[in-house]
């Protein structure tokens, strides 16, 4: 079924097969697609005006019929580490963040794939929000178009990466999801490599062992934070349908897929998950697949009494893992003043009616 808005349909919610029918439909070669798809996709047009190879008259009927549901920079808020947070107003009035870390070697995206979340994790600002709908593909592939403007505007660096870890569970909106990688990968489209995108999820086994079937080729984090069922069920109520031995099951099934090996995110709380017997679960859930960890700065939120683990505690947890053979960093928080690090995006601002 085609999405509407305004009783036009969203263009860009074709692909290159249906966008040839509705032109054909309209009497008009079947080149023409191909050039409107280059517009859309390659170009990343806003409009239709923009589309300076199609006649006058073209340009008006596709406008009369059809909608390119642009996202557009709301607000934009910088760090003083340079970090760049934005609020992006969607066409229908709703709000999403996504942010731009620039550091010395790469520059990233952080993006959303959900107006709010459904999975209340306890320690996330976006847990506390509603849930209002998915992002389409475009409304994701939008958010890269303007970081990667913002950071060539800003720092004269293109993206190098993009992560999955804005508001929202991606692998609870699965499809769109997957066709906003397919169209930031393609060579129609914005043609980035595979190898510079991860999607984070808190752990939906059978959408992990879906991605194993369809053979993705992106980068896997899971956001793991706990070893240990009971503390995962306290701060993740989403690990009690999806316990670790049902995740441990999907990874394998994954990497039996995929041979992609996965990164495991690792928030360090103080006096909840910061021991060596913490880092002990830790390492045991490493062996079922070739893993990476990455341990992360708590981002303290209003709405929640957790704090960052003692810096000692942290060294100590890291090292015990790295003893343990495993490929261990520790991530400092960017963005922090602002709310723009991890688990801070929770929009403040107002959607339109």
């Amino acid at each position: 079924m085609l999405e509407k808005t305004a009783k036009k349909t969203d263009i860009r919610s074709l692909d290159l097969q249906q966008l040839q029918q509705q032109l054909t439909a309209m009497k008009q070669p079947a080149f023409r697609s191909k050039q409107i798809y280059q517009w859309l996709w390659e170009k990343s047009a806003t409009s239709f005006d923009e589309m300076s190879n199609l006649s006058k008259d073209l340009r008006k009927s596709l406008d009369e019929n059809f909608a390119i549901n642009a996202v557009q920079v709301n607000n934009s808020q910088f760090s003083n580490d340079h970090t760049i947070k934005n609020t992006f107003r969607l066409a229908d009035g709703n709000i999403v963040e996504g942010v731009l870390i620039p550091l010395e070697d790469r520059m990233t995206a952080c993006v959303s794939s959900q107006v709010g979340c459904s999975l209340t994790c306890k320690f996330c600002a976006t847990g506390y929000m509603d849930r209002k709908r998915n992002l389409n593909a475009d409304e994701i592939y939008d958010q890269v178009v303007l970081i990667d403007k913002q950071a060539k505007q800003n720092y004269n660096n293109p993206l190098t990466n993009i992560v999955y870890m804005g508001m929202g569970e991606p692998l609870l909106n699965y499809a769109n999801v997957m066709k906003s990688i397919e169209r930031i990968t393609a060579p129609d489209g914005l043609n980035m490599s595979y190898k510079r995108i991860t999607v984070s999820t808190a752990g939906i086994a059978k959408m992990i062992k879906k991605l194993g079937d369809d053979g993705a080729k992106f980068n896997l984090a899971l956001s793991l934070h706990a070893a240990d069922d009971k503390k995962r069920n306290e701060i993740m109520p989403i690990n009690e349908a999806n316990t670790l031995k049902a995740l441990a099951d999907a990874l394998k099934y994954y990497f039996a897929k995929t041979k992609n090996p996965v990164t495991y995110e690792y928030i360090v709380f103080n006096h909840f998950n910061d021991e060596i017997s913490d880092a002990m679960d830790l390492a045991k859930f490493c062996k079922h697949i070739p893993c990476k960890v990455n341990l992360i700065e708590y981002n303290p939120i209003s709405f929640a009494d957790f704090t960052n683990a003692e810096g000692d505690k942290i060294d100590a947890f890291s090292n015990y893992l790295k003893s343990q053979g495993i490929n261990t960093n520790i991530r400092r928080s960017r963005g922090k003043d602002i709310d723009a690090a991890c688990g801070q995006l929770a929009v403040k601002e107002k959607a339109k009616a």
